[in-house]
């Protein structure tokens, strides 16, 4: 599976939420998602559009600027509703992703926490006396060879 099938979820996302706040159309979210790093063609971005549509995410409807059609999209009740489980979706997958990055202390600071890196190169938390034990014992056994 490539990246670029990874990150279409995430683009999705984008597209309903800027038709959530306003009118959108081509260029402009095309303009918009490469602020974000997204480098997306007219010829991959129609596609999304119209499956948004087809979904009933988003409507559109044609209007005139400078005496040229623009086709603009706009988010319907149903895409709403989905982007706002979306978000919850979002944010837990966030914390999930950055629990190190945003563990608090007993304080109430953000700060690191020990932790270990597994086989699967998932972040793990671990007991932190007993790591810093460890680690300590190992720096000996090296120290005395």
């Amino acid at each position: 599976m490539a990246v670029r099938d990874l990150l279409g979820g995430l683009i999705r996302l984008h597209i309903l939420h800027h038709a959530a706040h306003e009118p959108i159309f081509g260029l402009g979210i095309i303009e918009e998602l490469a602020l974000h790093g997204y480098k997306l063609s007219p010829g991959t971005l129609y596609p999304l559009l119209h499956g948004l549509e087809k979904s009933g995410y988003i409507n559109s409807s044609i209007e005139r600027v400078a005496g040229r059609r623009r086709r603009v999209y706009l988010v319907t009740e149903e895409g709403r509703q989905a982007l706002a489980l979306a978000k919850t979706k979002v944010w837990e997958l966030f914390r999930e992703l950055f629990e190190v990055e945003l563990s608090f202390s007993v304080a109430g600071k953000v700060g690191p926490q020990d932790h270990i890196v597994g086989d699967d190169g998932l972040s793990k938390k671990t007991d932190a006396k007993l790591d810093r034990k460890h680690t300590h014992k190992r720096s000996i056994k090296k120290a005395k060879s």
